[in-house]
């Protein structure tokens, strides 16, 4: 108890006399440290440059992963504008859906997307995307707030993939115009990995890729 007492008062004392070593400038050179580095007992100025260099190497690896973060987010920024770019050059409304599809798989290296498109317009009613959705999947779409991730559990949009039964994770993006309570169509992306679409991962940039969709398909629209 005495030893942490006077420990805890010479602390004090360094602390309020920060001059102290430059008055007593020996002492340095015969306080000793354990080195958790080198493993054996070093100088005050050794492990403080020990100390230093750890930091050092900490926030090299700190720039090293905003440096990687910046250049994945340049990278996806840059596919975003490829795909919208392709979306914009589409002249003919009815090859929108198909364009929308492909250029994801493309651009974003997605195995496997499809998109199902309700309630369009006349001219559109034959488009390969109205193919038959059960109420079921319109209700689900009502339902979605945001674009859900996770394993594929049977979901009756996964079933609309080419190669369904591959599919382990999925994306499902409602699709609807601007904050209309009703979707018009759902966006889905599969992955036979199952690490592809995890319910922890962010939603944000899917979110885009779902708002943009939208409004690319709504002229199709009735």
């Amino acid at each position: 108890m005495t030893s942490e007492l006077d420990s805890n008062l010479i602390a004090d004392y360094l602390l309020e006399h920060p001059h102290f070593f430059e008055e007593h400038a020996e002492l340095l050179s015969t306080i000793k440290l354990t080195s958790p580095v080198m493993g054996r007992a070093v100088s005050l100025q050794e492990r403080q440059m020990e100390i230093l260099r750890e930091k050092i190497r900490v926030q090299e690896l700190r720039m090293a992963d905003l440096m990687r973060i910046a250049q994945e987010n340049d990278e996806i920024t840059n596919k975003f504008q490829a795909w919208s770019r392709a979306l914009l050059l589409t002249r003919d409304a009815a090859d929108l859906p198909r364009t929308l599809v492909t250029q994801l798989q493309e651009i974003f290296h997605v195995p496997q997307v499809t998109v199902r498109l309700w309630n369009l317009g006349q001219a559109h009613a034959d488009n390969w995307a109205t193919r038959q959705v059960s109420d079921d999947a319109r209700i689900f779409a009502n339902g979605l707030s945001a674009p859900f991730c996770g394993p594929n559990k049977e979901f009756e949009a996964a079933t609309w993939l080419d190669d369904a039964d591959s599919v382990k994770s999925v994306a499902i993006l409602p699709l609807r115009v601007g904050a209309a309570p009703e979707a018009f169509g759902l966006l889905v992306l599969g992955s036979p990995d199952p690490s592809r679409f995890t319910s922890d991962m962010g939603t944000d940039f899917l979110t885009r890729i779902g708002e943009t969709g939208s409004a690319a398909l709504a002229c199709l629209l009735r």
